[in-house]
């Protein structure tokens, strides 16, 4: 099992729109809306990096979605 923290900017006025589409994104288990230089996270469980890659390009053909930062997140 791979995680992986998304971290998305989207473009003005267009928070209501991903808040609705996030939670749709297969792979996606968990998004919150935030206040700061990111509008949302979301925490992708994936069976691979490749399916991680994969939920993060259907995070980013939200139209209102403009960037993001992926952060992997290692076992220990």
């Amino acid at each position: 099992m791979v995680k992986g923290i998304c971290l998305i900017r989207v473009e003005v006025g267009g928070e209501a729109q991903v808040r609705k589409k996030l939670p749709q994104v297969k792979g996606v288990r968990e998004a919150m809306q935030l206040f700061g230089e990111y509008d949302f996270i979301a925490i992708i469980e994936a069976e691979s990096l490749r399916e991680l890659n994969q939920t993060v390009d259907r995070i980013r053909s939200i139209p209102e979605v403009t960037s993001t930062k992926t952060l992997v997140a290692a076992d220990y």
